[in-house]
């Protein structure tokens, strides 16, 4: 077991990184010790990860905990909690913008990526077209009979398992007969080497959507989410998503939703960080 000790330039609130995890009934964590657990595979292998919070929002400091291969584990929890993203720079640009409320209210929100890019692209295809509570519902049933545990971690099923699925057993879970298709095929793919994650990584946002777009069940919403929450990449805006939709009008008082074009014209200036306007603007809403 070996323990290191990270200190981040500031703002970063991991409180609120823990109330988002929260939300998540698969998640390790305690609000009150300000402590989360990440599954964590490499090479086949299985890790349970502790991060703890021990500093403040304006001088954050990090414990980190495991008995996996100590440099690979640093540089997955440093990607995934994004504390390589000066969130000063993040909010100093938004104070010149029509924004600039929603980053006074949540400063220091950072966009933090789901624990595995994998079990994201498979859980936003799970997440489709439902209700968030049923959504998480669904993900939990479907990690809980699949998948396995680990000192008290849930880990996803690795694709092997998945591609061995058949609809007929994701039906008695609920998925529906579409839905199920979509994530075994997606297996199947990452198990022949059709669909090489960690070569994604080195791809472009563009690369990305057209080859994504080919995989049955895939659509834009799903990519978007894939590349934000997957990949963590700056400088996406879902234009077509409800929740943004939603806060928009709220923000600005609107008598109904923005169509796509004035949308466009609202996020002028936000670039080249659309991604953090998405999730201030969900933050705002929830």
């Amino acid at each position: 077991m070996w323990k290191e000790i990270i200190h981040i330039e500031g703002p970063y609130d991991f409180d609120r990184v823990l109330e988002r995890h929260a939300l998540d009934p698969l998640n390790q964590l305690d609000l009150g010790k300000r402590t989360i657990k990440i599954p964590l595979c490499i090479k086949k292998e299985s890790f349970v990860v502790e991060v703890a919070g021990l500093g403040t929002v304006e001088q954050p400091v990090f414990q980190i905990e495991s008995r996996g291969p100590k440099t690979f584990i640093l540089e997955r929890v440093k990607e995934t909690f994004q504390w390589n993203v000066s969130l000063q720079e993040v909010n100093r640009h938004f104070q010149q913008t029509n924004v600039k409320k929603l980053f006074t209210n949540h400063y220091g929100t950072p966009l933090v990526l789901d624990f595995d890019p994998l079990y994201c692209l498979f859980k936003c295809i799970i997440h489709q077209q439902l209700n968030l509570t049923f959504a998480h519902t669904l993900t939990e049933r479907f990690v809980k009979t699949y998948g396995f545990e680990k000192e008290g971690v849930w880990f996803y099923p690795c694709p092997e398992v998945v591609a061995k699925l058949t609809v007929e057993q994701l039906r008695e879970l609920q998925f529906s007969g579409k839905k199920a298709e979509y994530v075994i095929g997606i297996a199947k793919l990452v198990v022949d080497g059709s669909l090489n994650i960690e070569e994604l990584k080195q791809k472009t946002d563009e690369q990305i959507y057209h080859q994504l777009i080919k995989i049955r069940g895939v659509g834009a919403w799903t990519i978007q989410n894939f590349l934000l929450f997957g990949l963590g990449r700056p400088n996406l805006f879902p234009l077509a998503d409800v929740g943004i939709q939603n806060a928009i009008k709220k923000l600005f008082n609107l008598e109904k939703k923005p169509t796509l074009e004035e949308m466009e014209l609202y996020k002028q200036g936000w670039e080249p960080y659309l991604s953090y306007a998405s999730l201030y603007l969900w933050r705002s809403i929830e």
